[in-house]
């Protein structure tokens, strides 16, 4: 459901607004910047999100096997 709200700005504001957002977006935008800032987010939904990158899941992938193969090679026992 969506409501409506009538906030007052600085005509500098709502001109730059309607220039550079366009008079029908104002109100998706103000909405996408607000949202993060008062709606708690879904945390599966963030990590769904974030498998989906695939350039971040492979950068994942290959710090994950070589911490891994760092690991194999590092003698727990050796005097330092």
């Amino acid at each position: 459901m969506n409501r409506k709200l009538t906030i007052t700005i600085s005509e500098a504001v709502y001109d730059g607004l309607h220039r550079t957002i366009g008079r029908r977006r104002i109100s998706q935008f103000i909405e996408k910047l607000a949202r993060p800032h008062v709606v708690p987010q879904d945390i599966e939904a963030s990590y769904r999100e974030m498998a989906a990158d695939q350039a971040r899941e492979q950068e994942a992938l290959e710090w994950s096997e070589g911490v891994i193969a760092d690991s194999c090679f590092t003698d727990p026992h050796a005097s330092q």
